[in-house]
């Protein structure tokens, strides 16, 4: 999931559940908290293994193992540089940090968010490393899900727009404009990248929105509700949602083990994948011994999906030696239904593991998260890493092998 949405889901549990008199700080360390695990994204940007996202994201700081251990240093920190501030800037005087223990649930509860939320999605997370490398993912979010952020982050700045009865027609206003003109901008932008919904559905969400932040001034409603409250039905709500979700996913994946145990079809991974923008649609994988079936669907027809299947290219040397490589093998494991596609081009020969966890199954363009080997004709390896314009084309790109893992190669030829 987002960065930007785990820190929205960190400050709701933040404004819900915690005390006023240490309402600032706790929801500052639950939000904290929740955006944290992300930080592990550095390690992309120093080193140059093009494997790093495979090898490093998601791993010791989405870990529950390692979770008490950031909790506790967090809260240490968080008094003193508490104290630098308020000598820093007098404004900050009220601020008072909860006692040190409670301080470090409220960490250990925003990273928990983190940890299960990016668990929800279809790319997953190790959150048991280094005990088990094992990637959770089950399957009930995309990786960005706007109805889901909107979800977490209504109900907050509903609470911040009755919280001045002078100011409250101004910020409804403003507040209704502004989620109407992001409901349209992701209509007017999920055309392009292949995700397109009716335009009716803004329409929809600008109504809903407008419900949400008019309708409690009717009669003063919306005055009396406190912020806690208002958080606190956000999360009963984003519950329900998470709920429905894993219900609609439940259905989603039974389609694809029924479609599996008529045809006969050797199972070697099998899952139902959330299709953005709505949790309606989805995604049924099932990775055999020779290919990939997928069949995209919305799961109000009752009409069994229809399955295509995307076979492996024929066995060959060049897929043989592109396997001995220990990058494709990493690779390997990480993808959940990859494909494999070799070819001849230029006088070269090229092997691509192709990953079809966010893709149509096809070769028409770069899928993200595709690995490519070029051979020369006598089987020689000429470069290795990520295919351009696949998911981040400043990282996404050809590499050479090292000169150690030529050496090793040969050795072992």
């Amino acid at each position: 999931m987002d960065t930007i949405t785990h820190g929205i889901a960190g400050a709701l549990i933040g404004k819900g559940f915690f005390s006023k008199r240490e309402a600032k700080v706790a929801i500052f360390a639950a939000t904290l908290g929740a955006v944290f695990p992300d930080i592990d994204i550095i390690a992309d940007a120093v080193t140059r293994d093009p494997l790093s996202i495979v090898k490093y994201h998601r791993s010791l700081t989405h870990s529950f193992v390692a979770m008490p251990f950031f909790a506790v240093l967090f809260a240490a920190l968080t008094p003193p540089m508490l104290n630098w501030l308020k000598r820093r800037y007098p404004s900050l005087h009220d601020w008072e940090a909860p006692r040190f223990w409670k301080l470090t649930l409220i960490y250990m509860v925003g990273i928990a968010s983190h940890i299960i939320l990016d668990g929800m999605t279809s790319f997953g997370t190790r959150m048991w490393w280094p005990i088990s490398s094992k990637r959770v993912a089950w399957d009930m979010l995309f990786i960005v899900d706007f109805v889901f952020t909107s979800i977490i982050l209504a109900p907050q700045v509903a609470a911040w727009t009755y919280s001045d009865p002078r100011r409250t027609h101004r910020r409804a206003v403003r507040n209704w404009v502004l989620f109407t003109i992001g409901a349209f901008l992701l209509w007017a932008i999920a055309w392009p990248v292949g995700y397109g919904f009716h335009l009716w559905i803004a329409f929809l969400a600008s109504a809903i929105f407008a419900l949400l932040f008019f309708a409690p001034a009717a009669g003063g409603f919306g005055f009396r509700v406190s912020r806690a409250r208002w958080c606190q039905a956000g999360i009963v709500v984003m519950v329900a949602y998470l709920i429905g979700a894993g219900l609609l996913h439940h259905s989603a994946l039974a389609r694809a083990k029924k479609f599996a145990t008529q045809n006969r079809v050797e199972v070697d991974r099998i899952g139902a994948l959330p299709i953005p923008p709505s949790f309606l649609d989805w995604d049924d994988a099932i990775r055999s011994n020779n290919g990939v079936y997928e069949a995209q669907f919305d799961i109000r027809n009752a009409q069994p999906p229809d399955f295509r299947f995307v076979p492996d290219s024929p066995p060959d040397p060049f897929i043989a030696r592109a396997f001995d490589r220990p990058e494709v093998r990493l690779f390997w494991n990480f993808a959940r239904f990859p494909s494999i596609v070799s070819f001849a081009a230029h006088g070269d020969h090229i092997v691509e593991i192709g990953e079809n966890r966010y893709s149509d199954g096809q070769r028409n363009g770069a899928q993200p998260f595709t690995y490519e080997l070029v051979f020369d004709s006598d089987g020689n390896l000429r470069a290795e890493g990520w295919l351009r314009n696949g998911l981040r084309e400043r990282n996404l790109q050809r590499v050479p092998p090292s000169a150690a893992s030529v050496e090793s190669r040969k050795a072992a030829e």
